[in-house]
């Protein structure tokens, strides 16, 4: 676990600086320049981009970290990316085709609840071909075990875009109208970047020799492209359905609820960028006792780290609206409590989406990824006229509970491995009583200080518990080291 620890920790100081640089644009820069309308239609936009992109990409980063690791000579190896590279294109050009012929009907359908959209419709098809080539091509990089430029080119780079047009819009440097533009260029220019990156750790012999495994490379892209689509679906749906039956504005509060959510999900990103290959690499090797150690290793750490920001986040919500000062906004903190519970229970599964990713049984990802997006969409459907942006959390974290377990099982199943143990209940109990005990203490402070001091004991509380039940080790020895418990 040396090489996951020493890059998952570069890549949680990457994802955090771009959560603190995706915080400003989120809760500030965005709904002081850009207003309601034009934050929604930027998120509409970005999130229906993300539902075609698995479409675009045609598996192809996923078929390179599956199969790169199972060639044992550099000739096959540069066969297989010379050709995989090209998967895209099996459905870039027909797709590009339609856009051009159906434009107008594609975009009268999309804006009829919100006529704003109806003018960037190219904007959504243009996004989705330099996020799915960066994909193909941040997978290039992940498979040298090099996941960190990458990272911050996927994390950081689009923040500080997205600031720096923002800060331009603020100076009527930019009009609202051109920051989407220009924001759609800068994918471009990361796009280059990422290629050339990549070309520098690996730049094979390009040939046009198709590798002796060509079928099952391509059955595997195509398996990967529907559930990747269906998995893209689940994601970004609730964004693309909040518009369809809510004002365009409710969108932007739901996208700012999420965003505070996700950030119980920062280890996991940052773990699954250099993880993710080392569990391909071990099945391909056959190598079951070191997956069954990534697989426990994987969910208790991300369990017991993602609970910590789990509790910071929900115990300091109200304050934090407080100082974001826009009822409008605040009124979506139960948001924040669902799905950032979905997020807990999605880290709690540790690589086991790695594991049903990359495996001989792979095809199981299809039944489980379009089941999963049915269910979101029906739910949403009816929740959210019920319940508004609050029926899009509820589905997303029934979908997400119901399907974790079912994922659980068929691993069992399969393999005999699971990733849970007593330490896992501990840690459960951890954070649910340090979430009752933090939520009844009332602390009258400036919002500001509210905070600070609430996250102070939250943490040493949090600390307290795992050292005395035994839960991580390696804290205990640090803390007794330190302290001399």
């Amino acid at each position: 676990m040396g090489i996951v620890f020493k890059q998952t920790s570069w890549n949680i100081l990457t994802i955090s600086i771009a959560i603190l640089i995706g915080g400003i644009n989120t809760l500030y820069f965005y709904p002081e320049f850009l207003k309601d309308d034009y934050y929604g239609l930027v998120v509409f936009l970005l999130a229906t981009s993300n539902l075609l992109q698995p479409l675009m990409s045609f598996g192809a980063q996923h078929t390179i970290i599956k199969f790169f690791s199972s060639f044992n000579d550099k000739k096959k190896k540069d066969q297989f990316l010379s050709s995989v590279i090209f998967l895209p294109l099996f459905f870039i050009i027909p797709i590009t085709f339609l856009v051009v012929q159906f434009h107008d009907l594609i975009a009268q359908f999309l804006s009829v609840k919100n006529p704003i959209i109806e003018s960037y419709i190219w904007v959504i098809f243009l996004v989705s071909f330099a996020t799915s080539y960066f994909e193909v091509f941040y997978s290039w990089s992940r498979v040298q075990f090099r996941s960190i430029f990458g990272n911050v080119l996927k994390e950081i780079y689009p923040r500080v875009s997205v600031l720096l047009l923002l800060i331009l819009v603020s100076f009527d440097i930019l009009s609202k109208e051109d920051f989407i533009w220009w924001l759609t260029g800068l994918y471009y220019l990361r796009l280059i970047l990422m290629i050339a990156y990549s070309l520098f750790l690996y730049r094979p012999e390009f040939s046009i020799v198709i590798p002796e495994n060509y079928k099952e490379i391509l059955s595997y892209s195509f398996y990967i492209l529907l559930a990747g689509s269906a998995a893209s679906f689940l994601i970004d749906i609730d964004k693309y359905m909040i518009p369809q039956k809510e004002a365009i504005s409710q969108t932007a509060y739901y996208a700012v609820a999420v965003f505070i959510a996700t950030v119980v999900e920062i280890p996991g990103r940052a773990m699954f960028q250099i993880l993710n290959p080392l569990v391909a690499k071990s099945l391909n090797e056959q190598n079951f006792s070191e997956l069954k150690n990534l697989y426990n290793k994987s969910s208790e750490n991300l369990l017991l780290v993602s609970g910590l920001f789990f509790l910071l986040i929900n115990l300091n919500i109200d304050s934090f609206y407080i100082l974001l000062n826009n009822e409008y906004y605040s009124n979506a903190s139960l948001v924040v409590l669902i799905i950032s519970s979905a997020k807990l229970i999605q880290m709690s599964f540790g690589c086991g989406p790695a594991i049903l990713a990359t495996s001989t049984f792979y095809r199981i990802t299809l039944p489980f990824s379009i089941s999963m997006a049915v269910s979101v969409y029906l739910l949403n459907d009816y929740l959210i006229d019920i319940y508004g942006i609050n029926g899009a959390a509820i589905s997303t974290f029934i979908v997400l509970l119901i399907f974790t377990v079912l994922k659980v099982f068929y691993i069992v199943f399969k393999i005999k491995i699971q990733p849970y143990n007593l330490n896992s209940l501990k840690i459960i109990f951890s954070i649910f009583t340090v979430y009752l005990i933090s939520y009844f203490i009332k602390i009258d402070f400036n919002p500001l200080l509210e905070i600070v001091v609430r996250s102070v004991g939250i943490v040493i509380a949090y600390l307290v518990m795992i050292y005395f039940l035994g839960i991580s080790q390696k804290l205990k020895d640090i803390l007794n080291l330190k302290f001399k418990f």
